[in-house]
């Protein structure tokens, strides 16, 4: 049966961007981010292939997505980051997954979860970025207080992070301000006697753009999936990154209007001249962006054909341009760009956003099929 809509993940990709950009800054290892359901790839197929060509580590934002990966079987190094008050650590401190500590309360809410061996937890510092994170006022009594946990038994540090907020601009001057307040801390924490197994801070930008910033280990999301963390970049554009996903539809109509013909919900959009149509069964309750009305293009026939109206919930209209396509016709939202179809970039420039968007919010009713190898 042809599918209504479907997402395509190339898993073949995922592994050559991974080896790419482990061989690109060993020595320092590397962790790929499989949070957001893999951006949106299928967190569990994703983490397999990542783990196949070598990642060191995955990392994922919530203790749901550590016990999704470790319940599919995933037995390697697994961070987690964002917990909230009363969270239940005792599952993942079973299952062996890294969990971060911002605070001393959050820190003293994992070492109550620990019974028969030490929890791995890894300690955040709030560099620049204002978000998660020990405040440096705060960060001498989180590195006191870990250590005090440690040589009772009841903790391992095993790492020592942070994330920096302007690694897509190598020239801002935060990276280096940030860069120099991580390795302050390093030494705080080297001080008050932790000897953590990794340090990081390095994400896809970062770890590209910016060697300094590699420390031990780097976080690779986004370029895992063969994306361009910093648009504009040659660095970045002309690593030979491997765009994973396509997102595709059956076209399910085509027709001819007249000229004076309104388009969609509000006549957004009204033709100027005969011409024809077709409906893609998605829409904005499958991810695409309402954004995208009247600014992005589909590839049918081999042709770029422009959304014309509002994306509606289920469906878009797209101008065909006097052709005809038989319904059934294949429809690329977006791809690799291989065969001059848009890609998830181009998408994301017309609807101003970025391509994390992009990838992450596509999926409702979109079925998910693997290339590359079985998930």
């Amino acid at each position: 049966m042809t599918a209504r809509a479907e997402i395509v993940v190339d898993l073949d990709a995922v592994r050559h961007n991974v080896r790419l950009l482990s061989d690109l800054v060993e020595p320092a290892g590397l962790m790929v981010v499989v949070k957001a359901d893999g951006y949106g790839h299928g967190m569990v197929p994703v983490g397999r292939a990542a783990r196949e060509a070598g990642a060191d580590w995955l990392g994922v934002a919530t203790l749901d997505e550590a016990l999704a990966l470790r319940a599919a079987g995933d037995e390697g190094r697994l961070l987690c980051w964002l917990a909230v008050p009363g969270e239940n650590y005792a599952a993942a401190l079973a299952g062996d997954v890294d969990v971060t500590a911002y605070t001393l309360a959050e820190l003293d809410e994992i070492a109550a979860a620990v019974t028969d061996r030490a929890a791995r937890v890894q300690l955040k510092v709030d560099t620049g970025l204002s978000r998660g994170g020990a405040t440096v006022a705060d960060w001498p009594g989180l590195v006191a207080r870990a250590r005090e946990l440690e040589g009772a038994g009841t903790i391992a540090v095993t790492g020592i992070w942070s994330h920096i907020a302007c690694s897509d601009d190598p020239d801002h001057p935060a990276n280096e301000a940030q860069e120099a307040v991580f390795r302050e801390a390093l030494a705080v924490a080297e001080e008050a006697g932790l000897d953590p197994e990794v340090t990081h801070l390095a994400n896809s930008a970062g770890a590209i753009l910016r060697p300094s910033s590699r420390f031990g280990l780097v976080r690779c999301g986004l370029a895992a999936y063969g994306l361009d963390p910093a648009p504009g970049q040659p660095d970045t554009s002309a690593l030979g990154l491997r765009p994973a996903m396509s997102a595709r539809a059956t076209l399910a109509l085509s027709k001819p209007i007249h000229a004076g013909a309104g388009v969609s919900y509000g006549h957004t959009w009204v033709a100027e001249h005969d011409t024809t149509v077709g409906l893609v069964p998605a829409g904005y309750g499958d991810g695409v962006p309402r954004h995208a009305s009247n600014r992005a293009e589909v590839w049918i026939s081999g042709r770029r054909r422009p959304l014309r109206g509002r994306v509606c919930m289920d469906q878009v209209v797209v101008d065909l341009d006097g052709e005809l396509p038989a319904p059934g016709t294949d429809v690329v939202l977006f791809g690799s760009g291989d065969d001059g179809e848009p890609t998830a970039q181009e998408w994301a420039e017309a609807c101003e956003t970025i391509s994390y968007e992009i990838v992450t919010r596509i999926g409702g009713r979109f079925a998910h099929r693997y290339v590359g190898a079985a998930p």
